[in-house]
């Protein structure tokens, strides 16, 4: 099962922005057989292994990516998809200091887009 979802995920060479519910779809489109709790375990496996990068666009979505290096996002507010943000164009200069006995360990970027 894990094969077959990594298939779905990695087998073209094309990068991709997934949810746990539309890897789910795509198994089923493809007429194999796996749980939704499947999906969800090996998404996190994955995540785990530095296969796939987990993005959290609001409390309750989270999205998986399969080019692991990092790389700012757009969130299409009326899709509800992410897509890849030109990491070239984006430029910090500086973030806040980190709190005493914390160090940043990463800078998630999404910046959200609707249609005018």
């Amino acid at each position: 099962q894990r094969v077959t979802l990594a298939e779905l995920l990695v087998g073209d060479g094309h990068h991709r922005h997934v949810t746990a519910e539309s890897l789910f779809d795509a198994v089923k489109a493809e007429g194999a057989s796996v749980s939704l709790a499947t999906v969800y375990n090996t998404l996190r496996a994955f995540c785990d292994a530095g296969l796939l990068q987990e993005v959290t666009v609001d409390g309750s979505k989270s999205y998986f990516d399969t080019n692991t290096h990092d790389h700012p996002h757009f969130f299409w507010e009326d899709e509800a998809r992410l897509t890849d943000a030109p990491a070239d164009q984006l430029e910090i200069t500086r973030l806040p200091d980190a709190p005493a006995g914390a160090e940043i360990a990463s800078v998630d970027v999404v910046i959200r887009l609707r249609k005018k």
